[in-house]
């Protein structure tokens, strides 16, 4: 019986997060007729392929693209460097307050993203960064999640290892460089994946940050169809899809150094 309920718990699950993406993807090669039929169908009569030229022409979709894996390659240096470095720090040196500096990263983990959008575009504007593909990045250069994941997989490492380097007068950075993070390369690449996979999904920071049509990233760019005059959901739908591919592709070609990653440290 136990058995029996988890299957239906996992299909319903399962069914609960495909049944959209399938619904997205019907959308994105239904005719415009098809839209808003009652009741609506899922299986388009009419397959209308050229929904995805369409949308790469009816936008400049190539420059999105490229903006938004421009912010998304940015963002991944950048929290890999600074979070392994925090993490380090916290995970393999004793010094005064480092318990407290550790709970103020637990709890900016809690905190939600959007509650900082006003007093972080007040600092964008400040530093003259608004309206660019920097002001997008630097304010989630390094986040708590990072450092946390990059802690415990610092903390799993045997001391014998730095303790080796350390003697053969190995200085704290390279240290870190050359001995300590060759040893962390999967959880490197999960919160590679974590960071990629969240910065090209933003839509709420670039949309507050961006103005300027030729900084658009993918996301905002494709909800500009989305007006008071037209609503093209077919070209946004086949948008999307086009816009998951990057995402699928790295998941795909790191998956088993995701897997690894999050499962580092786990004993810590």
């Amino acid at each position: 019986m136990r058995k029996a309920l988890s299957r239906i718990v996992i299909i319903t699950a399962s069914a609960a997060a495909v049944i959209p993406f399938l619904w997205l993807a019907a959308t994105s090669v239904k005719g415009a007729e098809e839209l808003f039929v009652y009741p609506p169908t899922f299986i388009p009569r009419t397959f209308q392929w050229e929904n995805y030229t369409g949308v790469w022409n009816a936008i400049p979709f190539g420059l999105y693209l490229v903006n938004s894996l421009t912010v998304a390659l940015l963002s991944v240096v950048f929290n890999l460097l600074l979070s392994s470095l925090a993490g380090f720090a916290l995970a393999r040196y004793r010094f005064r307050y480092r318990g407290l500096l550790f709970g103020a990263v637990l709890f900016s983990m809690m905190v939600p993203k959007e509650m900082l959008v006003i007093p972080l575009f007040t600092s964008v504007l400040r530093l003259h960064l608004a309206d660019s593909l920097l002001g997008v990045v630097l304010p989630f250069a390094v986040e708590g999640m990072g450092i946390f994941l990059m802690r415990q997989a610092f903390l799993a490492l045997p001391r014998d290892v730095e303790e080796a380097a350390v003697m053969d007068g190995a200085a704290p950075l390279r240290l870190w460089w050359s001995v300590m993070l060759p040893m962390v390369r999967p959880s490197l690449a999960a919160l590679a994946i974590f960071t990629f996979i969240g910065s090209w999904g933003d839509f709420l920071w670039p949309m507050v940050v961006l103005k300027s049509q030729e900084h658009y990233t993918v996301q905002v760019g494709l909800s500009m169809m989305l007006g008071t005059f037209v609503d093209n959901y077919r070209y946004v739908a086949a948008g999307s899809l086009l816009a998951l591919l990057p995402v699928a592709l790295l998941f795909i070609l790191m998956q088993r150094h995701f897997e690894r990653g999050l499962l580092s440290g786990s004993g810590k």
